[in-house]
């Protein structure tokens, strides 16, 4: 019930048990929760790393629980914590994202590039995603950024999906939120997850790109025309900076079926994804487009969060969100 919150099911029933008996020692705690005084004292531990126990001041040895209030009160803060961290390492890994494909906007010919294969043109892209996805063996890992998927695409890529999840190929797709009041693409991804595929979305994804068995990715030179042309990477370093930064937004994505959560301040990611791009200058076009919704979306988003933070312009919004806590100050 609150492994969610870091506890596992034995150290959860002896902090139960200590609540109802908090005098019990370890024989007796065994005995009440039907385990083990050894795996009893390893829950022990596991509390009090938590700090969800504490020595007793009467008992001398003993340890006591501290109220349940206080209890979920200090698990949700570390929980909170942990996400911070890792929204943290989330956008260090798209800041390294962000570098690495632009390093490679220009390429050369693919010679002078070990580990780089440079495709030009659609026909060239698809002809070597086909080859990529006859040839993976485990796993397929998917950053699809452009919001509700074309009925085209989501038909012609259906047979393909078909066969991959029909060979045991491991299928993980990570889609922007607003896909989520498409329909046709929701259903599109509830065939796929009938199917086998894991789905989930995010507010926000950097790039396109598509992973095949942790070795070989596939990146377009220009996000903003995926058809205009691709780079294939190989190298070993490269690949692992990928992977990593898509295991990282897979972490904090939410499966389709789930309701969005909202932080500490009520923000969406999507609210949360809309502040930090104003904060860093994009325009409603270009938030429009990371988001995966329409110029008019961005802007109501945007007014919204103005009015709740109660700002008359744009500017006055950054600094209402920087004094409510919704934006670090180091962005401004």
């Amino acid at each position: 019930m609150l492994t969610a919150l870091g506890l596992n099911t034995v150290a959860e029933t002896v902090y139960r048990a200590m609540l109802m008996h908090p005098q019990d020692g370890v024989a007796d705690l065994a005995a009440a929760v039907g385990h083990t005084e050894g795996e009893v004292r390893d829950a022990l531990d596991t509390l009090s790393e938590l700090s969800l126990v504490r020595p007793s001041a009467e008992n001398a040895g003993r340890l006591r629980p501290v109220s349940p209030e206080i209890g979920m009160e200090i698990l949700m803060a570390r929980q909170q914590a942990e996400l911070a961290a890792q929204q943290q390492r989330l956008e260090a890994s798209r800041a390294a994202a962000a570098q690495l494909i632009s390093e490679y906007t220009d390429l050369r010919p693919a010679a002078d590039h070990p580990g780089v294969e440079q495709l030009v043109g659609l026909d060239e892209i698809r002809d070597r995603l086909s080859s990529l996805t006859r040839d993976v063996t485990d796993e397929v890992m998917t950053f699809a950024p452009d919001g509700p998927q074309t009925a085209e695409n989501m038909a012609a890529s259906r047979p393909l999906n078909e066969q991959l999840l029909g060979r045991g190929i491991r299928m993980r797709t990570l889609y922007l939120d607003s896909v989520r009041t498409n329909r046709p693409t929701v259903e599109h991804a509830n065939w796929l997850t009938e199917h086998g595929a894991q789905v989930r979305t995010v507010p926000s994804l950097p790039t396109r790109l598509i992973i095949t068995d942790r070795s070989t990715a596939l990146i377009p030179v220009n996000s903003d025309n995926s058809a205009a042309g691709a780079v294939v990477l190989t190298g070993a370093g490269m690949l692992t900076a990928l992977c990593a930064l898509f295991e990282t937004a897979w972490a904090t994505a939410q499966p389709l079926g789930d309701e969005i959560p909202v932080d500490r301040h009520g923000l969406t990611g999507q609210q949360a994804a809309v502040i930090r791009l104003l904060a860093e200058g994009h325009t409603d076009e270009t938030i429009a487009k990371r988001l995966g919704v329409s110029h008019r979306t961005a802007r109501r988003i945007a007014s919204e969060l103005m009015e709740r933070a109660g700002a008359r312009s744009r500017f006055e919004l950054g600094v209402r969100c920087v004094q409510n806590g919704w934006l670090p100050a180091t962005r401004c």
